[in-house]
């Protein structure tokens, strides 16, 4: 049986945002990626951080403190 992994959109208001929650989720060890954002979430900033689902919570409690921060959505 094929396991289908899902994954969230995690954003910001800005790129320079976007990049700094990056070097902290490296930092953690939370596997993620840079992406653009999808069209039908946002057009506020032009990526996002992909994270696979099971790691929201944590992802959430290591970006809650960064500034533009807006939130973790699922793709």
């Amino acid at each position: 049986m094929i396991q289908v992994k899902s994954y969230c959109a995690v954003l910001f208001k800005s790129v320079n945002q976007t990049m700094w929650a990056d070097k902290i989720l490296e930092e953690k060890g939370i596997l993620h990626k840079l992406i653009p954002v999808p069209r039908h979430i946002s057009s506020d900033c032009g990526v996002c951080l992909r994270i696979n689902s099971d790691h929201v919570e944590e992802a959430q409690k290591a970006l809650e403190n960064i500034e533009g921060f807006t939130d973790i959505v699922r793709i």
